[in-house]
């Protein structure tokens, strides 16, 4: 069974697909459908689970303000943090 449907293509992907139409020597409708076929038809990239992490507690540390988030940096990273 075919449906015309009325697609907008951009130009380049216009130029490229009749490039591949005249390789092939196939018409541009079979060279689309072809072309559809084959990316519809590749597996979906596989799932990436998040990275596993764990909070940790690390204590207080009654002499830091944690309110200060440049002080904060320049205790982990050092004075010359910038």
């Amino acid at each position: 069974m075919s449906i015309r449907t009325t697609v907008t293509l951009d130009e380049d992907v216009l130029e490229r697909v009749k490039a591949e139409s005249r390789t092939r020597g196939t018409s541009f409708k079979a060279t689309i459908n072809d072309l559809l076929r084959t990316a519809l038809l590749k597996p979906a990239p596989a799932f990436v689970r998040d990275f596993p992490a764990s909070a940790t507690h690390m204590g207080v540390h009654p002499f830091l303000d944690y309110d200060d988030v440049e002080g904060l940096i320049e205790y982990g990273e050092g004075p010359l943090h910038r």
